[in-house]
């Protein structure tokens, strides 16, 4: 650790333990399978609100654990939670109107055939 005489500490070491990196991967894995399940058995309404969320739980494991975020200032938190906040924001507004539109666009595809 390098102090300097009129600052607090400059770079602090932290290891996680490999059961805690183990049981990370294993969480990972497992979200996987689980958005594989959904994927063939969900609802189409449904089934990219369950395959976001899913992504969403991953990318905070990995921001938290794999991106050492849980041991870093605070305010990094908050700006990673701020930014995920905005994209689901702007997913979500995407989203709800693609699937206000849908009936119209289903409508058209059939006048195709």
């Amino acid at each position: 650790m390098h102090t300097d005489e009129n600052s607090h500490a400059t770079h602090l070491m932290h290891v996680s333990s490999r059961r805690t990196l183990l049981g990370v991967f294993a969480a990972l894995v497992l979200l996987t399978l689980i958005t594989v399940a959904v994927a063939g058995a969900a609802s189409d309404a449904w089934e990219i609100w369950i395959a976001l969320g899913i992504a969403s739980a991953k990318t905070f494991l990995v921001a938290i654990y794999f991106m050492h975020l849980k041991y870093d200032n605070p305010f990094h938190a908050i700006l990673l939670v701020a930014a995920v906040g905005f994209v689901a924001l702007f997913l979500g507004l995407t989203l709800a109107d693609a699937q206000s539109c849908f009936p119209q666009v289903e409508q058209y595809l059939q006048q195709e055939r």
